[in-house]
C-alpha cells in the first residue's frame, strides 16, 4: 500500500490500513480456531501476529488516529468526552490490554505453563472481536463524520502528516516491512 497521495483523504489511508490489520486478524482467527479444535499451537506465528498488532496496528495506525486525526476532528467540533472519539480511544486501550495478555501468554507458553495456550486463545478471541467491531465503527461512522466536518486544508495537512508518520520505524521496522509481514502471514496461513 502506498502512503497517501495528493487529494487522498486521511480516512482512505486509515481504511486501507484497516484492511491490512483485518488480514492478520483473519490469520489469527484461523489459527486460534485450530488450537481450540485440535491443538497445534503455532507459537512463532502467534508471536509474529502479536508483534504486528503492537507495531502496525498500535504504534503506527492507532498513533495516527490518536495523535493526528482525532485532534483534528475535535477541533472541528466532534467531542471526545461522551462522543465517538472517546469510545474509540477507550477501545484502543482495551486492545492494548488484550495484546499484552497475548504476549504474556506466549511467554508463559514458552516456559511450559499448562494454561498458557488457553489464555492466549481467550485473549486472541477478545482482541479479534473487539478489533473487528472497532474497525467497522471507525470505517462506517467515525471516519464519515470526520470527512464531513474537516476542511480540504485539514484533509491535505493530515495526509501530509500521515505520510511523515508512515516513514518512521516501529520497533526497528519500517511500515512497508510490517505490511510484508502481513502479506507473508496471509500467504502462509489464510
Amino acid at each position: 500500500m502506498n502512503q497517501s497521495t495528493k487529494g487522498e483523504r486521511p480516512s482512505a489511508v486509515l481504511r486501507a490500513e484497516h484492511q491490512v490489520i483485518l488480514r492478520v486478524i483473519g490469520v489469527l482467527e484461523k489459527l486460534v480456531g485450530r488450537v481450540e479444535r485440535s491443538g497445534g499451537f503455532e507459537r512463532s506465528v502467534f508471536a509474529q501476529c502479536v508483534e504486528f498488532f503492537q507495531l502496525f496496528a498500535d504504534a503506527c495506525h492507532h498513533a495516527k488516529e490518536e495523535g493526528l486525526l482525532f485532534p483534528a476532528m475535535e477541533a472541528r467540533g466532534i467531542p471526545r468526552e461522551g462522543g465517538p472519539i472517546g469510545v474509540m480511544l477507550y477501545e484502543h486501550q482495551i486492545a492494548r490490554g488484550f495484546t499484552r495478555d497475548m504476549a504474556d501468554a506466549l511467554e508463559a507458553e514458552g516456559r511450559g505453563e499448562p494454561d498458557a495456550q488457553r489464555r492466549f486463545a481467550a485473549a486472541a478471541r477478545q482482541y479479534i472481536d473487539l478489533l473487528q467491531n472497532h474497525i467497522f465503527k471507525e470505517d462506517n461512522v467515525l471516519f464519515t463524520m470526520g470527512d464531513r466536518v474537516m476542511t480540504e486544508e485539514d484533509q491535505q495537512s493530515l495526509c501530509g502528516r500521515f505520510c511523515e508518520a508512515g516513514c518512521m520505524t516501529f520497533g526497528g521496522k519500517r511500515r512497508e516491512e510490517l505490511e510484508r509481514i502481513a502479506d507473508a502471514l496471509e500467504s502462509a496461513w489464510a
